[in-house]
């Protein structure tokens, strides 16, 4: 396999998304297994694929990313940020276009710890009267 064109990382949750760029014909490689196989949801396909679908670039580069840690939602929206972040490696021009559609901002919300005394992070145990 050739060099990569260029690298890129993207971080949703507890998710990590390291994502190469190759010249290519528009394949998509996640931990060896073909976009449609990761992810069967096809909203979360067109979440994934949408910075390649604003900056006109969907049939111009391959992608293969590694992603580990989180659910199927953290996965998604890192690669989707590690995507774009590769995109403005190779073209400086497409940042203001990625950076107006909210691609290239990171999301930074955790899941909120639970607290002692309580079920979850807010959610107290049932009032009993008797």
């Amino acid at each position: 396999m050739p060099a990569p064109l260029v690298q890129a990382t993207g971080r949703r949750k507890e998710s990590v998304a390291r994502v190469r760029l190759y010249d290519g014909t528009g394949r998509v490689v996640l931990n060896g297994r073909a976009l449609e196989e990761y992810f069967p949801a096809m909203a979360q396909r067109l979440r994934v694929l949408e910075p390649l679908r604003v900056a006109t670039a969907e049939g111009r580069f391959d992608v293969h990313a590694s992603l580990h840690g989180g659910g199927t939602t953290g996965q998604s929206d890192a690669l989707r940020l590690g995507i774009a972040r590769a995109l403005v490696t190779i073209d400086p021009d497409l940042r203001s276009t990625l950076k107006r559609g909210g691609f290239l901002r990171r999301d930074a919300r955790r899941v909120e710890r639970k607290k002692y005394g309580l079920r979850k992070a807010r959610r107290a145990p049932q009032y009993t009267k008797r």
